[in-house]
């Protein structure tokens, strides 16, 4: 999960201060050009403008938006610092966009690396830059219908993954379990990280909206993360990797990949031969006794 675009979606989401500035502007369709954060890399290519140091606030960002130039906010979204304010970011800086507006953003946003938003005044859109990404902000309708979606599948893995962890366990106490067994719950309980954190990204971006939705997904990965920790460490192969690294090797897995049950095990030390998920092998106990 991308930490720094999480974290930067609920700075914007519904119920802040700043998404209601937001709002307010696309409701008054006059646009705008918001930068949070006033680096010195940022006021070296800021020219004109007005310094205006008041405390921030929705109506204050509002009325301030209705002037052509650029908004400089103080890093933590407390105060306007700099209102009607010219940027000249580097021409020679790429950029896709074709309005004048979102393509002064991405360039300031490439040139500084920081949160860049830009208010389209005709299509009422929110499009966010840092550093190398954009993101585009979606109605909430649309965010809640993906998210509901993510929620029903990950219903259905978590039950999988369940059924797996069981059968799992009992085989370890009877010094049954094959490496099939225990790959196949790895490939479960990383499917059910990977749609937990996709939610995380959507309950994010909902902000107040997204409560409900937040409460269910924490029950539903309740305890996965040390799991997930305990059963790499159970079946590492004995002086391969570190369990992080192979934990970080699986991340990088695409799905196609994530579904082939040999390559997973060769990530954990074995080798991969005919027949290997068929060898029997022991835990160390991490996850039992966890």
């Amino acid at each position: 999960m991308n930490l720094d675009l999480y974290n930067t979606l609920k700075l914007v989401a519904p119920g802040t201060k700043l998404r209601e500035g937001l709002d307010n502007i696309i409701k008054a369709k006059t646009g705008a050009l918001i930068v949070i954060g006033s680096t010195k890399e940022v006021l070296s290519i800021s020219h004109g403008g007005f310094f205006i140091n008041c405390e921030y606030s929705p109506s204050n960002v509002y009325e301030l938006a209705k002037m052509d130039g650029a908004i400089i906010m103080s890093s933590d979204c407390r105060r306007i610092l700099y209102a009607n304010a010219q940027l000249f970011p580097c021409l020679l800086i790429p950029s896709h966009e074709t309005g004048t507006r979102h393509k002064t953003a991405e360039r300031v946003a490439k040139q500084t690396g920081v949160l860049v938003i830009a208010i389209s005044r005709r299509r009422g859109v929110i499009t966010l830059y840092k550093s190398n990404y954009k993101y585009i902000l979606k109605d909430i309708n649309e965010i809640l219908n993906k998210a509901n979606q993510a929620i029903q599948t990950l219903e259905k893995y978590k039950y999988m993954l369940d059924k797996a962890m069981d059968n799992l366990t009992t085989l370890e106490l009877r010094n049954m379990a094959t490496l099939y067994d225990v790959v196949n719950t790895i490939q479960k309980m990383e499917i059910v990280w990977r749609i937990g954190n996709e939610l995380n990204m959507y309950i994010s971006e909902l902000g107040t909206e997204g409560r409900l939705l937040a409460m269910q997904v924490k029950e539903l990965i309740k305890g996965i993360e040390d799991d997930r920790r305990n059963l790499i460490k159970d079946y590492l192969k004995e002086g391969y990797k570190d369990y992080k690294t192979i934990i970080s090797d699986i991340e990088q897995l695409d799905l196609h990949q994530l579904f082939n049950l040999g390559l997973i095990s060769s990530l954990l030390g074995y080798k991969e031969e005919v027949d290997i998920l068929d060898i029997k092998v022991k835990t160390r106990g991490f996850r039992i006794l966890s």
